[in-house]
């Protein structure tokens, strides 16, 4: 049950398969696949749980080449910038990902395709689908096409990751309090969640999104910052 056409989606993703069903697969959303009556016919999260690992290694190489001198706190901070489901979600629409992805009646009714977390699962199971189909060398390659002017973007890696601290010096100075973190949503499946964590300050509020507690309340102390000190 192949869309009408993917030509358009592969010269977008700037990769070729030879076994296009993997890519089908990859945009089979679970809504999708439960209309079904063909019990035969998969949905994308067993891939999107590969691709989550294949992304999260290649991205972590990438960087580890790039800043040799970088302390594994600092990449592992680099990395979950990079690797979330905003970011992932942004690239998935410079692709136009979200016209090709298989969604159910109702995921349809409220515009699914462009939710994030659909959007981002879907670039995570097309990823793996681009690994199983073309080996790590393929994927290695269509992933650092797509980050390579992200991670060109980060300047100063070692000085400006850690924001929740630099958000405390810097309030503690000006405002005399500290910055609230709450959870406020948790997604995903137990292996590979999504925390959204708010952040508030007297006036200020700032949502972050990340793969773990501390990685969305970092997320968040940065866009912060942002409001506080534009130039930061």
């Amino acid at each position: 049950m192949l869309p009408t056409d993917l030509s358009e989606l592969q010269r977008n993703l700037l990769y070729e398969f030879e076994n296009i069903t993997l890519l089908d697969e990859s945009l089979r959303h679970s809504s999708f696949v439960n209309e079904q009556t063909d019990p035969d016919i998969r949905d994308n999260e067993r891939l999107e749980f590969l691709g989550d690992a294949v992304l999260n290694l290649v991205v972590g190489d990438i960087l580890m080449r790039r800043y040799p001198d970088i302390k594994e706190g600092d990449l592992s901070r680099m990395r979950a910038t990079l690797v979330n489901e905003a970011q992932l979600a942004t690239i998935a629409r410079t692709v136009n990902l979200g016209s090709y992805i298989q969604l159910g009646k109702g995921e349809i009714q409220t515009n699914g395709c462009e939710k994030n977390s659909i959007l981002a699962n879907t670039f995570e199971a097309v990823i793996a689908a681009i690994y199983l189909d073309g080996g790590f060398e393929a994927a290695y390659k269509i992933i650092d096409g797509h980050f390579s002017s992200l991670i060109d973007s980060m300047t100063t890696p070692a000085a400006n990751f850690d924001y929740k601290s630099r958000i405390q010096e810097l309030v503690q100075v000006s405002h005399g309090e500290i910055p609230v973190y709450s959870v406020i949503d948790e997604s995903g499946p137990d292996h590979d969640k999504t925390f959204r964590v708010r952040l508030k300050l007297k006036e200020i509020q700032a949502e972050g999104e990340g793969k773990s507690k501390k990685m969305a309340e970092q997320d968040a102390a940065r866009k912060a910052l942002e409001i506080l000190k534009p130039d930061a």
